[in-house]
């Protein structure tokens, strides 16, 4: 059997590779037969594309003009090639915008809301499958707002990672820009919390007890592992909580020491109240 022909079936209808040789054999290698006869087995049924893995997509982030409120959606395809065109960039742009919109913070809720055309974020996102042959799925949303401060953001290159950064303070391009430094930050460095505070306790004690069998294990004395664990849980809390972590852009400096400073000097407010990272497929 062809194997040039065996692709183009399988192109066609998302079934395997043995299920469309197996087709392609009883029909003689007619593709419109095999098509039929996929169909009829429930090899390229509609269900089967359902369960199709969404591992590809794009991050995609509105945030308002007044930089008071702002959203950030994930939208899922099946392959890199679909999540780099333009039909599907343009959707997942559309439907950050309509969250923002309408201060939508959950999927269900969101695939209901309409555009323009009165036409739901649902209907979009099927028209996007029925043109591209893919599944497509919205797979998580974020909608943040602040009164008395704004919301700086960071997309990366790609579309495949953003963060948002939710400040308490004066609005200023220059205090803009840092809370844009941080969001940074917290795309690159993937903080779990913003302070020691948010660090949850169940996370902090199999923390603890991982570091104590660590120190078991080497034999180490009993009056020394307490001591152990808690520098080892410094070193923790340094690499996870955002004002605790070396700031990416300066040496020597955490991003704690960065809003002091900034601070200092302006003389205004900088407080980080809610940070927000996505990461595709994470």
């Amino acid at each position: 059997m062809d194997i040039k022909l065996i692709k183009e079936l399988r192109e066609k209808t998302g079934a395997g590779m043995a299920n469309c040789k197996e087709a392609l054999i009883e029909t003689n290698g007619d593709i419109e037969k095999a098509i039929e006869y996929l169909r009829k087995k429930g090899a390229a049924t509609a269900a089967k594309r359902a369960e199709k893995v969404t591992k590809e997509g794009a991050v995609k982030i509105a945030v308002s003009n007044d930089k008071k409120s702002a959203a950030i959606i994930e939208l899922n395809c099946e392959t890199d090639f679909v999540s780099k065109g333009e039909k599907f960039q343009k959707l997942s742009e559309k439907i950050s915008e309509i969250c923002l919109k309408y201060k939508i913070n959950d999927v269900d809720t969101l695939l209901k809301a309409k555009d323009e055309n009165n036409l739901t974020v649902k209907d979009n996102i099927d028209d996007l499958i029925a043109s591209v042959g893919e599944k497509v799925e919205l797979r998580r949303v974020k909608f943040v707002e602040i009164s008395d401060g704004f919301v700086s953001s960071y997309l990366h290159f790609g579309s495949k990672l953003g963060g948002l950064v939710v400040v308490r303070g004066q609005y200023t391009e220059e205090a803009y820009n840092l809370g844009k430094q941080i969001s940074m930050q917290v795309v690159a460095m993937n903080p779990m919390s913003i302070n020691r505070d948010g660090i949850p306790s169940e996370i902090l004690e199999k923390e603890k007890e991982i570091y104590k069998t660590v120190a078991k294990g080497e034999n180490k004395p009993e009056h020394i592992i307490e001591k152990i664990v808690e520098n080892k849980l410094e070193k923790f809390y340094q690499e996870n909580c955002l004002l605790e972590q070396e700031f990416i852009n300066e040496e020597n400096t955490t991003v704690g020491d960065l809003i002091k400073r900034f601070e200092k000097e302006s003389g205004n407010k900088f407080e980080v109240t809610e940070i927000v990272r996505f990461q595709l497929g994470m």
